[in-house]
């Protein structure tokens, strides 16, 4: 149900070119109220900065595999994203993650031994080009205030990425993320719908952490990530409700 993205290439992006003023000069960057690669995206990345408000929109769960990815799930089966129509256009007054709203703009590194990280971009994306219309990204050689906000805007991206990972290394470290499970009931349905391949905290374990390392996470603030999390869980039900509604629930298997 939740797996982090396996392409070379990051969620959403289907080619990446470094943004420069010697080919980009004329290029500008145009606004939408339409997000059409959140289309049939049900997971997105979260960073820990974000748990407070995404947990009021969509469940938070953690990816598989050795490396988990704290994701907020816009729909409960591969393909669907209830909070979206079909052209991208949001239904209702919906927190977006951070990760695609920085969507077609990415910091990446030009070589594998390059050290700094480089502003790119999805040419295949509509967002940027030459045109009349949108703000300019160059003044010249200079980069514009649009592009050094966008750059500012990835870099505080990445930044809050390096926290998210400790903050993942910390529950891996005290064994707190197992496989995740939920089961769904629906009216007039006689089996119900179960849901995996994700991860979640245990809170049995978590009733197990020493008092002095549950100090320490309540004064960083880790603990109530933790909960903001944990609380999130409740809109599982909510999310599959909204798949219902809109004719994206998933067909019952028939009883043996």
């Amino acid at each position: 149900m939740a797996s982090a993205p396996q392409n070379a290439l990051p969620l959403f992006y289907k080619d990446l070119v470094p943004l420069n003023s010697r080919e980009h000069a004329n290029f500008k960057s145009r606004t939408t109220d339409k997000a059409p690669w959140l289309v049939g995206q049900h997971a997105v990345p979260l960073t820990v900065e974000e748990f407070p408000q995404a947990q009021r929109h969509f469940p938070i769960v953690f990816s598989q595999g050795a490396e988990p990815v704290p994701l907020a799930l816009m729909g409960l089966n591969e393909g669907t994203n209830v909070f979206v129509d079909d052209e991208g256009k949001l239904l209702g007054d919906v927190y977006v993650p951070a990760y695609a709203r920085r969507y077609p703009f990415l910091l990446a590194r030009l070589t594998p031994e390059a050290k700094e990280l480089s502003l790119c971009f999805d040419p295949t994306s509509d967002l940027l080009g030459e045109g009349e219309e949108g703000a300019p990204l160059f003044d010249g050689e200079q980069a514009t205030d649009t592009t050094k906000g966008m750059l500012q805007f990835c870099e505080s991206f990445e930044e809050a990425g390096l926290r998210t990972g400790a903050f993942v290394a910390e529950l891996k470290k005290h064994n707190l993320l197992i496989d995740g499970e939920v089961g769904i009931q629906q009216d007039g349905v006689e089996q119900p719908f179960i849901y995996r391949g994700f991860q979640m905290v245990d809170e049995a374990k978590l009733r197990e952490v020493r008092g002095d390392v549950l100090r320490g996470w309540n004064q960083s603030g880790l603990l109530a990530l933790v909960f903001a999390h944990l609380f999130s869980l409740d809109l599982m039900r909510i999310v599959f409700a909204r798949q219902i509604e809109q004719g994206k629930g998933p067909v019952p298997v028939p009883a043996a």
